[in-house]
């Protein structure tokens, strides 16, 4: 494990304060596919029917607690985490919530989603804040308008589980392109270790790929890892920690109990 160095981060949520990043903005597979790919029409009717989303500018608590973890782990290195000037990219920010957390505390926030109802309710709630956040239509599985080592954060909260194996190959490299090195990488991906509802999904309904499912009410296509195939996934960076939790998710107003992988990552430095 790697020890815990701060810079001057620069937090990209997909935002552009730092630099125009040519407009994208996207989710997993569909939100995180081609911006012509069909998911990206079950993202958008998802943001508007609300069926699993619904629309908030309240951070998500997993990424809550990541700040809190970067803050301590900055006291120890004693130089206290100053976000201001920071980069954060928000890969398929959906509504901006998380975003627009890190941009309410100074940090530069860029967001990239795909779909555009959600992207209207993000560029609404910075607005109304006077954040000035960027929001972009983008597919996270294509080229990001971002220069090289520009990012000293970012953000994949339960979005590239989505992409297929190609576009989560560009994904990656695009990760490793745009963060400098030394930076901070948060995921948040669906397991399919002790999660029955994951493992009856990818019995059920498989997906084109292994450990894929198409969801029979969202229509989605997701992916779930084992801890030994997300840890394969990531080899190219550093893993800080990493967890299984378990949270309710509602869709179609029906509860399941899914498990999740929160991990935190870091590039390794030059």
């Amino acid at each position: 494990m790697a020890a815990a160095h701060f810079q001057p981060y620069k937090v990209l949520f997909c935002y552009s304060s730092i630099r125009p990043l040519a407009g994208y903005c996207k989710r997993p597979y569909g939100l995180l596919m081609s911006s012509t790919g069909p998911q990206e029409k079950q993202w958008e009717g998802e943001y508007r029917e609300r069926r699993m989303l619904s629309p908030s500018n309240s951070p998500h608590a997993d990424v809550v607690r990541f700040l809190k973890w970067l803050k301590k782990e900055a006291k120890k290195e004693g130089a206290p985490l100053d976000l201001d000037g920071m980069a954060v990219l928000d890969l398929g920010s959906g509504t901006g919530r998380n975003s627009f957390y890190f941009a309410d505390r100074g940090a530069h926030a860029t967001g990239y989603e795909i779909s555009d109802t959600a992207l209207t309710f993000a560029r609404g709630f910075a607005s109304e804040a006077g954040l000035a956040i960027e929001y972009r239509k983008q597919d996270i599985g294509a080229p990001y308008p971002a220069a090289d080592a520009s990012v000293d954060i970012a953000l994949d909260v339960t979005s590239s589980n989505s992409l297929d194996e190609k576009g989560r190959a560009v994904h990656l490299s695009e990760l490793m392109r745009v963060m400098k090195p030394g930076a901070y990488l948060f995921v948040r991906a669906l397991s399919k270790e002790a999660d029955v509802h994951a493992k009856a999904l990818v019995a059920k309904f498989p997906g084109p790929e292994p450990d894929t499912y198409v969801h029979p009410d969202l229509h989605l296509t997701e992916k779930v890892f084992t801890r030994d195939s997300f840890i394969e996934t990531y080899k190219q960076f550093d893993v800080l920690k990493l967890e299984r939790t378990e949270h309710y998710a509602t869709v179609s107003g029906r509860k399941y109990k899914r498990h999740y992988w929160i991990a935190y990552l870091r590039k390794p430095s030059e």
